[in-house]
């Protein structure tokens, strides 16, 4: 067997860690193209749009949004996953949501889990059950908490030590999503601000969409960019 000359192993030692790199990047795939709203819809399209390279949902005193608004991926349903996007927003206590292995109703309206996206607070990288029917608070746990839910619906707080904060207004924020089986947890600009284990019978969605939201209320604007997606499962 012949080796490398050892001056060839720098060089070589490079290629194998770049060759790595790019293996692991191409692991997550962008489901949105920065210019149109291909391969994503919502009952109502009239809220949504592209601007500034980012997807964008917006409502006015004179486009009023009166009931939640989502905007769905359509590439299928996700499982187990990762997601990593950008996002900003302005007006109405900056309330929006990424909401993933949820339902749509025929109304539009979305039900399942939602990584919580607020001014502030215990819903800042919380993650809540949207239009919930199970006992308890819809914010299964907040900024900062690690929560474990039982087969009966006991649920188990403890502080993680780490919380989620929002940039100042104007500026991008990450969200880094990622859900095995039962277990979740969210980061928001690096900052891990949510566990939870959800055992709760028949309550824990293993599948279902991948959606944005523009919360009803007072008008707002919310933008999501550099969306990426890696399937954990098939």
């Amino acid at each position: 067997m012949r080796y490398p000359s050892p001056l060839l192993l720098p060089a070589l030692l490079v290629s194998v860690v770049l060759s790595a790199g790019a293996c692991s990047a191409e692991e997550f795939k962008s489901i949105f193209d920065g210019r149109t709203l291909d391969g994503w819809k919502a009952l109502d399209m009239s809220y949504w749009s592209v601007r500034d390279g980012a997807i964008t949902g917006q409502s006015t005193p004179e486009h009023p949004c009166t009931s939640n608004q989502f905007l769905v991926w359509q590439g299928g349903d996700v499982s187990d996953f990762e997601v990593k996007l950008k996002f900003r927003v302005t007006g109405n206590g900056c309330n929006s949501g990424v909401q993933f292995r949820s339902k749509i109703r025929p109304d539009g309206l979305a039900v399942g889990y939602q990584a919580d996206i607020y001014q502030s607070g215990p819903y800042l990288g919380g993650v809540c059950d949207e239009m919930h029917s199970r006992k308890g608070p819809e914010l299964l746990t907040g900024n900062g908490q690690r929560t474990v839910i039982d087969a009966s619906g006991k649920r188990t707080a403890n502080d993680l030590g780490t919380k989620a904060t929002m940039k100042p207004s104007g500026e991008w924020n990450d969200y880094h999503i990622t859900a095995e089986g039962r277990h979740i947890t969210l980061r928001i600009n690096g900052e891990l601000c949510s566990e939870l284990i959800d055992e709760e019978e028949g309550h824990s969605d293993l599948a279902g969409i991948l959606g944005l939201q523009l919360r009803s209320g007072q008008p707002m604007t919310v933008q999501f960019k550099d969306i990426f997606l890696k399937q954990l499962s098939d």
